[in-house]
Formats: structure tokens, sequence, C-alpha cells
């Protein structure tokens, strides 16, 4: 009977502490959907699972809002919209686009792969390979990394790209906190207008 009472008491005293840390929250069935595929989409709708380390120690909600403000990102997709992507993975820093033949080059095609080591606009903030692929006959390619000018073309681009959306961005931000103040800046006369 002792050992019973031990167990209860333990019990009681965890999920005490369970509930007083947050981690053990009740559910109200009615807002729970009862088929499992429901569950699922809901949940991903809201973000919510386990999504790596950052899902299981609660550092992360699934969301990535960041990938919008970081402008060599944005820059790099810009400058790479004419050209499908195979993969652009923010959370791994890689934007990777699918083989890209022109109209005149049957045999030929690129493929670009760009990795993110950086989120400041720097050169060094971000590599480019160029991979070409050559068909002797359909199933006959061979693929090798290039250089070529077309990187140093393609890195420039993104940076200058880069530095015009930061440009745009901060403008933007400094318009949003002088309108939070009661000021608007006057772009034709550049005197500040109260409210």
């Amino acid at each position: 009977m002792t050992k019973l009472l031990k167990i209860i008491t333990i019990s009681v005293i965890l999920l005490s502490l369970l509930n007083a840390c947050g981690i053990y929250r009740p559910v109200d069935s009615r807002k729970i959907p009862v088929n499992e595929a429901e569950r699922v989409k809901k949940n991903i709708e809201e973000g919510r699972g386990i999504g790596g380390m950052g899902g299981i120690l609660g550092k992360g909600d699934g969301s990535f809002q960041f990938a919008t403000s970081n402008e060599m990102w944005r820059a790099s997709l810009e400058i790479l919209d004419f050209i499908p992507l195979a993969n652009a993975d923010y959370a791994g820093g890689i934007i990777i686009t699918d083989w890209y033949t022109e109209e005149n080059t049957n045999n030929e095609a690129l493929k670009i792969t760009i990795r993110f080591l950086s989120n400041e606009i720097r050169a060094d903030g971000l590599e480019i390979y160029i991979y070409k692929k050559k068909c002797n006959t359909v199933n006959n390619c061979t693929v090798r990394k290039i250089s070529s000018s077309l990187e140093q073309e393609l890195k420039v681009a993104i940076l200058k790209k880069a530095a015009i959306l930061q440009k745009e961005t901060t403008a933007y931000k400094r318009k949003i906190i002088r309108k939070r103040r009661g000021t608007v800046l006057d772009v034709d006369n550049q005197k500040a207008k109260g409210p």
C-alpha cells in the first residue's frame, strides 16, 4: 500500500510540475479535428511539429520569416528567375537550379549552385558553382564543374541587386518608424511634416 501511495504522490507532483512549466497543456477536443489527415494539415498550417533540433528544443516554430528579410537570398532568387530551381533551401543556405539548355545547344546544359556563407552583403558571403553537362547520346553524358566568367558575373549581379534591396528595405523601415512617430517625410520638399 505504501508503494502505491508513493507512486501516486510522485505522479501528482510530476503532473503539477509539467503543468507549471507549460509542457502539459490540456486540449479542447472540439478544436482538434478527429481525422488524422486533417490534424496533420492543421499542424502544418500552424507551423507545429518536430523539425530537427530547433523543433525539439523549442528554438524554431517552423516558419522561415527571415528568408524574406535576407537581401542576398532575395537577390539570388530574382537574378535566377529565368531558370527553374531544383532545390532552394534557406535553412541549408543553398540554391540549386535545374539543368538549363539554350535553344541552339541541344547537347549541352548548365546547372548553377549558390551557397550562402553569410547573411551580410559581401563578395565572400556566397560561392557560385557552375556545372556543365555534355551529352553525346541520350544516355552518354558527362558532368563536370567548370570555371567561367559567368560565376563572377552572377556574383556581381547578385551583390548589386542585394545592395539595392537593402537600400529599399532600409528606406521602408525608416518610413514606418517616422509614421509611427507621427512624422511623415515629404519626398518632394525634404521637410518633415507633423500630424
